[in-house]
């Protein structure tokens, strides 16, 4: 049986563009939340990834399904050890617990969304970025050692966000 209707949710509607958008700025990349876990009661979260040259996470996994849609440029992602370089209009999955990365090695800019199921990352991203003014502001100069505390905090949350350093 389907439950009933929760008239307590509302109708999200995600546009990067809207000034409400908390963009972070993460090792390079920016990372607008457009739907968070607090509006999907947890279900999943709808990150828009800007990504520069040479822009992309080191090798992790995590327990949650994450799942790439490139809307520009191309990306390199790395499942298993194995490469696979994903262009725009392609959508990839991620299995939970699955060791990869991705890297922006084109030469150009990327941008592409990302969907975690459940939600999380968004949470884990607001804790150890920076929040920046909009899409395609700078990211913050950080001196050697907010480097060193960002790196320490992203450590240091991972498993409380299911996510593991490789």
């Amino acid at each position: 049986m389907i439950p009933d209707d929760d008239p307590t949710r509302s109708l999200t509607v995600a546009n990067p563009d809207d000034p409400d958008t908390t963009y972070i700025s993460l090792v390079g990349n920016t990372y607008g939340m457009l739907i968070t876990g607090e509006q999907t009661n947890g279900a999943y979260c709808l990150i828009d990834m800007r990504v520069p040259d040479g822009g992309g996470p080191p090798p992790h996994r995590h327990d949650f399904e994450e799942m790439f849609t490139i809307l520009e440029g191309e990306i390199e992602f790395t499942f298993r050890g194995e490469k696979h370089v994903v262009r725009a209009g392609s959508t990839i999955n991620i299995p939970a617990n699955a060791p990869h990365n991705f890297r922006n090695t084109s030469g150009a800019p990327a941008h592409m969304l990302c969907m975690c199921t459940p939600a999380g990352q968004d949470e884990y991203f607001a804790r150890i970025g920076d929040v920046v003014a909009g899409k395609d502001a700078p990211p913050p100069q950080l001196s050697p050692d907010e480097l060193a505390e960002r790196r320490r905090r992203g450590a240091e949350l991972a498993s409380t966000y299911r996510s593991e350093f490789l």
